[in-house]
């Protein structure tokens, strides 16, 4: 016997399983990329009209993991994908809470949503464990390409990165990127586990949450990044994080591998969406993650200069 995943207290209906209201915490106050603050640290974040530093996005995966264990079993830690589309952001003392609605046969994915106190609804996408569609896929295919490109008019769709071995064990600083450790982040993370402090599991060892797998991808992405222009403030916008052999586990060595798949851009943003395949010691994928990176535009100093040099008047 092993111990349960999580002693999460799991509001069930016929419509739904229904997470606990929890406040995130938020680490990324004294993350860096090219030199300079980001959107997570509070003055950066006031000047470009929000209340203060979010909470970054792949957080609120965690309050999904016990509904999708309560539906799903094992085989979530496994083979378990989220995609989501973030809606609005979160600060630091907000409450959230996670929401999985059921399936059925004719739609094995189900929906997801996190919403605040006050309905504001967070994020939205689908949890599941099968190969259908999820929720960016059908982003992907509605998208229209980016117009009239400035900040990201260098970065070509179908480009891939070197492939760089990365790791996470529990001591392990993630970078100026993400200042902190995976120790540090189970001492706060919404939902904790026993699967991921110790090998009372199923697997014999501590497993990685699925909030973290975010920063194994992503932490040395700055060592071979994309020829964008800055400086200039980014966000998530959406992102999905898919367990093909899963689960990964803390310590173990991998490898990731990035692509720029879509280009898309919206009135205040301009967004890059980079897909990170990932590979274990025998060179079998074992994960993905498909990220769509927003850079606000009027973070970019030159944007409105280099704009009319390149395309003229008329934005």
């Amino acid at each position: 016997m092993t111990a349960n995943a999580f002693d999460t207290e799991i509001t069930e209906t016929a419509e739904a399983l229904i997470g606990p209201w929890r406040q995130p915490r938020q680490m990324l106050q004294a993350q860096t990329y090219d030199a300079h603050a980001s959107i997570h640290d509070d003055a950066t974040a006031q000047k470009l009209g929000f209340k203060g530093g979010t909470i970054e996005g792949p957080t609120h995966f965690s309050q999904f993991a016990p509904l999708c264990e309560r539906r799903w079993g094992q085989v979530w830690f496994e083979r378990g994908c989220l995609s989501a589309h973030y809606r609005s952001v979160c600060y630091e003392g907000e409450e959230v809470q996670a929401i999985l609605m059921a399936s059925s046969d004719e739609q094995p994915e189900c929906q997801i949503q996190m919403v605040k106190r006050d309905g504001t609804e967070v994020l939205r996408g689908t949890a599941s464990i099968v190969d259908s569609p999820t929720a960016l896929d059908l982003r992907l295919r509605e998208l229209k390409p980016l117009a009239d490109p400035v900040i990201l008019r260098d970065v070509q769709v179908g480009v891939t990165g070197k492939r760089q071995p990365v790791r996470m064990a529990f001591d392990q600083n993630m970078g100026d990127l993400y200042p902190f450790s995976l120790r540090q982040k189970l001492a706060v993370i919404t939902e904790s586990s026993p699967y991921y402090s110790g090998a009372d599991n199923p697997w014999g060892k501590p497993i990685i949450p699925m909030e973290m797998l975010s920063v194994l991808f992503q932490y040395r992405s700055k060592d071979d990044p994309l020829p964008a222009k800055g400086p200039a403030v980014g966000l998530f916008a959406d992102q999905e994080i898919r367990l093909l052999k899963g689960p990964l586990f803390e310590g173990e060595e991998y490898e990731v591998e990035r692509e720029v798949v879509a280009l898309s851009g919206s009135r205040r943003t301009e967004s890059a969406w980079v897909k990170t395949r990932v590979f274990d010691k025998a060179g079998t994928m074992v994960a993905a993650i498909l990220l769509n990176m927003a850079t606000l535009k009027e973070s970019y100093a030159p944007y409105e200069e280099e704009h009319r040099q390149l395309y003229g008047a008329g934005r």
